[in-house]
């Protein structure tokens, strides 16, 4: 029995009690996660498949402890030039130990009807606006505002 689980943008095969390696969580060691994104689960007898997740199904899974891999050396260089910079990282991770698969998480109905009744009062406002057309006000012709401006210019005498 397996499943294939998406967490943080990766795809992991877990089972029952396996341990998976995924970047660091901010959560304390010992603290539960539930992994919601189930794409695929297979019981010995029965397969399901998620379009693209299987809906009202999470996997629970417990952090274990976290730690750093190894480093990574990024060395950047430009022939001829002189230049050259050296630098590490170390990339953090935490592990997860998996517990039961196939449990069920509870689905909220109360959320679906809030969305319903939000959405029939944006097609009564719609037909509203479609009935009464706004009206445009004439606009003035450019070249009368443009004749209209005078200018003075005033001369300074001399003393």
């Amino acid at each position: 029995m397996y499943a294939l689980v998406e967490f943080a943008g990766k795809q992991f095969k877990v089972e029952e009690g396996s341990q998976i390696k995924v970047p660091f969580l901010t959560e304390k060691v010992g603290s539960k996660v539930s992994l919601n994104k189930v794409l695929y689960f297979d019981n010995d007898n029965d397969k399901v498949v998620g379009t693209p997740f299987i809906d009202g199904m999470a996997i629970d899974a417990k952090i274990e402890k976290h730690g750093k891999d190894s480093k990574v050396i990024v060395f950047k260089f430009k022939r001829r030039k002189g230049y050259q910079k050296k630098s590490g990282h170390r990339q953090r991770y935490s592990i997860l130990t998996i517990g039961k698969l196939g449990a069920k998480k509870k689905a909220a109905p109360k959320k679906e009807a809030a969305t319903k009744k939000k959405a029939a009062p944006k097609k009564e406002a719609a037909t509203k606006k479609k009935a009464a057309p706004k009206k445009e006000a004439p606009k003035a012709k450019a070249s009368t505002a443009t004749k209209a401006k005078k200018t003075t210019t005033t001369k300074k005498k001399k003393d």
